[in-house]
């Protein structure tokens, strides 16, 4: 397994990282173990997971993905870099989510206990919260990094603005920054090329992209001429709907699908390489 910095960090992390959304609904427990092992066999060090977790869930399932997790690096902890992520609602109050302060800082302890660890490798904004000054998100970053619980920030579903404004306010301000973005990136979404990777690549921003064969459709096992397949990421809970508005919608697509897929399987060189973190 190839590694590579972390953004412009000194951080290095495998270059395939291992996401666990669908730990604990999609995945029962001995499953996420069994694919946690496999991943480590082959030589994956990066496990990416949130504290909205699993995906199709609600409010009395989030969390399990975390304790899943927790439960299988003890004794290994060190051996893994591990990242979550706040944002969605854990808890039925309104301050039980977003980017303020209070939530930010309740959102680590609980996954502190969850992941059954003392810190956070890669702490990451799972969503950009317009209700909260950026200036107090980052604040209470910085003094989650200074106090050990966090060694590393990042974001997730930020667009570029939004990202720029964030390390900006960041440099102004003298506070840890994010070293690492996190966007949905396919070939059938290809938006953050336009702006985001070549920031990225100016301002020595690592890029871990996810949905990266749109939830499976790329990989040529769904037929779009029926209904999407129960158990699959296209009918998911509460997913289900998100995941069919993202990709299963587009009357053009069957057109367009079977040369994608082949581009997607078979190109002999990388297309586009994210910031040393994942490549085509």
């Amino acid at each position: 397994m190839d590694h590579a910095r972390l953004g412009r960090t000194g951080l290095q992390v495998s270059r395939l990282c291992l996401g666990t959304m669908t730990f604990g609904l999609q995945s029962d427990e001995a499953t996420a173990a069994a694919i946690l092992d496999r991943a480590a066999e082959g030589g994956i060090d990066f496990l990416d997971t949130s504290d909205a977790y699993p995906l199709g869930g609600d409010l009395t399932t989030r969390g399990i993905t975390e304790d899943i997790l927790g439960r299988w690096l003890r004794g290994k902890r060190d051996r893994f870099i591990v990242a979550t992520k706040c944002f969605a609602p854990t808890g039925p109050a309104p301050f039980d989510a977003g980017n303020s302060r209070k939530h930010i800082l309740d959102a680590v302890d609980a996954s502190l206990r969850r992941l059954q660890t003392d810190y956070i490798d890669l702490y990451q904004l799972h969503g950009y919260d317009q209700n909260t000054p950026i200036d107090e998100t980052l604040s209470a970053l910085d003094d989650l990094v200074h106090s050990g619980k966090i060694r590393y920030l990042g974001c997730s579903n930020f667009l570029t603005y939004q990202l720029v404004r964030a390390i900006g306010r960041s440099q102004t301000l003298g506070l840890a920054r994010f070293d690492s973005v996190q966007p949905r990136y396919n070939l059938l979404f290809r938006q953050i090329e336009r702006e985001m990777l070549p920031f990225c690549e100016e301002d020595g921003v690592g890029v871990i992209s996810y949905n990266p064969i749109a939830g499976g459709l790329l990989s040529g096992k769904h037929n779009q001429s029926a209904a999407p397949p129960e158990g699959s990421r296209f009918t998911l809970g509460n997913a289900g709907p998100m995941y069919q508005d993202r990709y299963w919608h587009d009357p053009d697509l069957k057109g367009h699908l079977d040369d994608l897929t082949y581009e997607y399987r078979l190109g002999d060189a990388p297309r586009l390489r994210l910031n040393g973190i994942g490549s085509w």
